[in-house]
């Protein structure tokens, strides 16, 4: 076989099997052993042009095949984002490549792990983040294999991946040259210990957690709304009445808190007048009557200004005034309103980043918004009535991203409040990854978690990833938990991801390392 033919089927091959590890697939473990079909392009192709297309196309491949949902909800927009996130996630490859030309021996081997792990940190960290395939998020579904995460965060489970693939790959190397020596078995064994080491210390964690209380219940609400349907302002009022009622069935005198999903209340209210909505009347006299009770809702939230005060700040057609838009979770009892802007936006659905403003048009008939929501630019932690709960408020997507969470967790929240939609897609994986994602952060903080999802799945996680309670997909109902207010503060909320950062340094120095070494073999 020409090396061309095999270099095609090896990147197929690789693409395959990240998809095939990918959650909810049952074949995790493929994970350690995926990348090393493009490794080994790495040394075989002699032309970056070449392997700048192979490395392209494993990429379209494994997010096309991991998170082809997104189509669901827009065609146009998910083509976008395969196009666009693959390009992106080329970039440590071709460092890699162009390191290990230039820098033999380990160190240029090696490199791709700092590369990857600088990569990720990236991603999780600008307006084109879409961080969804970090590497560390594969072993959601396998929450006793990683206790450990509440030290290193999901890049943890990233370098496990990276280094159990660099080693295959070694060892690999060596059978071809030298056959089954004694130097193969001893990296063989070293790779089998890599593997169950970790698994095995989770075991053995052993986790003190201070408790603040454990009396009081929390109700989480699947209203199962149509997601295309909710915004039709002819249903709105009976949507409204659907939660309110839905949550009178399930509350008792132990119950402190409700949580209702993203943008339940989808009617756009002016955030300075929530109390004298006139849309909100039922809402009030509901909490009028039970008084003791705190509501945490989606709302779908607008806020008036004389001049523009932001880059998200837009104009209404004559020019006289101007607004922001915002998704917003909000927390309601009978003395106070708290509210907190989504920070975390969908590229291209809910922001446009200002180097690309030029796109806007082409976007907005992606479907996408120009102007987008405007986002918070500080973390901000809800306090219920008597302090029972400190609460991180997580909007949609915002539960995948371990360090942005653990500000909140910094600032003494003791409660993970997830809400979302997750109903654009239909009944297909993306949801069910999405729900698993919130199991790292359970582990990361030592939290509880309170799910919201409008079409599912809502559910509640204690505080070492397991699932306590779930309604399922396309069904309407409410879940009632007792649940404990842990103020435990773990190495990765206290530290963040000290892991990323120390890998981007590394990168950045290799990187310049290499850039070195390259002008003085020129010389």
């Amino acid at each position: 076989m020409q090396v061309t033919q095999k270099n095609l089927l090896l990147s197929v091959l690789g693409a395959l099997l990240l998809w095939a590890a990918w959650p909810i697939s049952p074949f995790t473990f493929l994970l350690f052993i995926a990348w090393v079909p493009l490794l080994t392009i790495t040394d075989s192709c002699s032309s970056i042009k070449k392997y700048f297309g192979l490395t392209y196309l494993h990429m379209i491949l494994w997010n096309v095949l991991t998170t082809w949902w997104v189509s669901n909800a827009s065609l146009e927009g998910a083509l976008s984002a395969f196009f666009a996130n693959s390009l992106i996630m080329c970039i440590p490859w071709l460092l890699y490549y162009l390191t290990k030309k230039w820098i033999n021996g380990a160190l240029g081997t090696l490199s791709i792990i700092p590369y990857w792990l600088a990569f990720e940190y990236i991603h999780h960290n600008w307006d084109l983040s879409w961080p969804w395939l970090t590497l560390g998020n594969a072993f959601a579904t396998h929450p006793q294999w990683i206790q450990w995460y509440e030290y290193t965060g999901t890049s943890g489970g990233s370098l496990w991946v990276l280094i159990s693939n660099v080693l295959v790959y070694h060892i690999i190397k060596l059978y071809q040259s030298e056959g089954r020596t004694t130097k193969y078995f001893k990296y063989a064994i070293i790779w089998i210990a890599l593997l169950f080491i970790p698994i095995l210390f989770s075991f053995f964690i052993k986790n003190k957690l201070t408790l603040q209380h454990n009396k009081y219940n929390v109700v989480v609400v699947q209203p199962n709304i149509d997601p295309y349907q909710k915004f039709d302002i002819s249903t709105q009022h009976d949507q409204l009445k659907k939660l309110i009622t839905l949550s009178e069935k399930a509350i008792d005198n132990n119950t402190a808190l409700i949580v209702w999903p993203e943008t339940a209340i989808p009617f756009q209210t002016d955030e300075r007048q929530i109390r004298e909505s006139a849309f909100l009347e039922p809402l009030w006299e509901f909490l009028k009557k039970y008084p003791s009770i705190n509501l945490l809702t989606g709302l779908e939230g607008v806020q008036t200004f004389n001049t523009k005060v932001s880059r998200y700040t837009r104009a209404t057609f004559d020019n006289q005034i101007y607004y922001e838009m915002y998704n917003s979770a909000v927390l309601l009892n009978s003395q106070n309103i708290q509210i907190y802007h989504k920070s975390k936006l969908v590229p291209g659905v809910e922001v446009l980043p200002s180097f690309l403003s030029f796109m806007a048009p082409l976007f907005e008939k992606f479907g996408g918004t120009a102007g987008g929501y405007a986002r918070d630019s500080a973390t901000h932690v809800f306090s219920t009535l008597h302090h029972l709960f400190q609460i991180t408020p997580a909007i949609c997507y915002e539960s995948i991203y371990g360090d942005y969470l653990a500000e909140f967790n910094r600032k003494n929240a003791n409660l993970i409040c997830v809400i979302t939609n997750d109903g654009w897609w239909g009944d297909t994986p993306g949801y069910k990854q999405h729900m698993n994602y919130a199991r790292l952060r359970a582990i990361e903080s030592r939290k509880w978690i309170a799910r919201s999802a409008n079409t599912g799945i809502s559910c509640f996680i204690d505080p070492f990833g397991n699932i306590i309670q779930q309604l399922n997909w396309d069904t309407e109902g409410t879940l009632k938990q007792t649940v404990a207010a842990y103020t435990t503060e773990t190495f990765y909320t206290k530290y963040g991801d000290i892991l990323s950062q120390i890998a981007s340094f590394a990168a950045a120095a290799l990187l310049l390392y290499t850039i070195i070494w390259k002008f003085k073999k020129r010389n």
